[in-house]
């Protein structure tokens, strides 16, 4: 009695089933409930299928989608059309939303479980296809006020199941039409969690995404095995082109600090190598005031503006591909109090004469453990890295503060004769847990002490 492909949401059953006159056997199970949906009607129950038929004649006809193959044919359901071919030879059929094409980038993967639209708009991703863990996404849509900056830096997202609908009351838009709209591309119904335990294994790798049905398998294993990542400058193609002010606090709907205002309003320079609005949202709620500098500006035309502090944004890619932006923060640091987050630090680090490297997976999600080793205190943080400071070729005089407890990385830096904090992770969060808003206190903190 019901059409192949049409949905049939768990309310519109069980309006029917509570609707149903059957003896009390039946009302015991859901499963049997359920089952009444397809049970061949009989005397009795004919009232009962009208009331059906009635109930959700305007619902299924909004819902009944035909999809076309490539020979026209008609059926229910989609199938797959997309490729994700891997540098190790592995092709991946999946099916595609959001924009068409053949797009390529290095495949990593994302364990948070909500958030996927500040992931998307996290410029540290240029360059990248993001595999969601979670397996269901885009039930939550997308809306206008979850932008961390002003477009979509990502190469493609990878997901295992897309939702069908949407059900959140700020929502604007579908995820699928979100990604149309600025021409990235996604995949879906395809096995995230194997390509995932293959990434923690081999490392992370270089991947092809195409709808082109005129490119064969050969033909995308060759371009992902040309492309590189390690060695490009991505920050300059994520940074603003002109200063600019923020003067943007968190809403005071989202605010989940008591105690942000200081007595000091202290005026601080972000290096913009690829930053989240949310950084700049928690420091101008932390009492700043902020101006917003290109990755390239001079070290010299910000020390003339005299601010009371500077700080080393996130960005994607590799520190060591982008020396200008080392040089910078040398000219900087001890001059005046410091803070580097994310890409930041990897650059404080070297800029202190260390070194960095590139991890085999990196670490992506709100979900890593990093332990502030002055106090003992865990903090559950939000991180998106491939990279990492080597501790052991730091000079003296500088500090680890925070180790990542999953696999002991250097997470936080410190250098109390230059007034230098740093952490590998995101402090901010969006998405994630806000248990290390602190720092921003600290640098604050930091900055106020200079100042006395």
């Amino acid at each position: 009695m019901a059409a192949t492909g049409v949905h049939i949401s768990p309310l519109k059953r069980l309006e029917f089933a509570d609707q149903c006159l059957i003896s009390p056997r039946f009302q015991t199970s859901l499963q049997n409930r359920r089952s009444l949906l397809f049970r061949k009607p009989s005397v009795g129950v004919t009232r009962v299928v009208n009331f059906y038929r009635l109930k959700t004649q305007a619902f299924s006809s909004d819902r009944a989608t035909a999809y076309a193959d490539k020979d026209g044919v008609q059926r229910p359901w989609k199938i797959s059309d997309a490729r994700l071919v891997l540098e190790d030879g592995s092709v991946w059929r999946a099916k595609s939303f959001g924009a068409s094409g053949t797009q390529v980038g290095e495949v990593v993967f994302n364990t948070s479980l909500t958030g996927y639209q500040e992931i998307l708009t996290d410029p540290s991703y240029a360059g990248q296809f993001v595999l969601m863990t979670n397996p269901h996404i885009g039930n939550t849509g997308v809306n206008p006020d979850d932008e961390e900056s002003n477009q979509c830096f990502l190469a493609g997202l990878v997901v295992r199941s897309l939702s069908i609908c949407t059900s959140n009351w700020r929502c604007t838009q579908t995820l699928s039409e979100y990604l149309a709209k600025r021409n990235i591309m996604g995949i879906y119904d395809v096995d995230t969690r194997a390509i995932t335990r293959r990434l923690r294994q081999d490392g992370s790798l270089i991947g092809v995404l195409s709808t082109e049905e005129s490119l064969t398998d050969e033909d995308l294993l060759e371009m992902a095995r040309k492309w590189k990542i390690v060695g490009v400058d991505l920050i300059s193609g994520v940074s603003c082109d002109a200063p600019y002010e923020w003067s943007d606090k968190t809403d005071s709907e989202w605010e989940f600090k008591n105690d942000q205002s200081v007595s000091n309003s202290f005026h601080v320079v972000a290096y913009d190598f690829g930053i989240k609005h949310n950084i700049l949202r928690r420091l101008t709620s932390y009492g700043c005031k902020i101006t917003v500098v290109p990755s390239n500006w001079p070290a010299s035309e910000t020390l003339k503006i005299k601010p009371d502090g500077v700080l080393f944004s996130n960005g994607p890619g590799d520190p060591s591909a982008v020396p200008y932006a080392v040089e910078t923060v040398k000219e900087i640091i001890g001059k005046v109090p410091v803070f580097g987050i994310c890409m930041g630090h990897q650059l404080i680090g070297q800029a202190l004469g260390g070194k960095t490297f590139k991890m085999k997976f990196g670490h992506h999600g709100g979900n890593h453990p990093v332990c502030d080793l002055r106090t003992g205190r865990v903090d559950i943080s939000a991180q998106n890295h491939n990279y990492a400071v080597d501790p052991n070729s730091l000079p003296d005089g500088a500090e680890v503060t925070h180790i990542n407890l999953n696999d002991n990385s250097c997470a936080g830096l410190a250098f109390p004769k230059l007034n230098l904090m740093s952490l590998q992770y995101h402090p901010e969060s969006s998405p994630g847990p806000h248990d290390s808003d602190s720092a921003f206190r600290e640098f604050v903190e930091l900055m106020k002490e200079t100042t006395l």
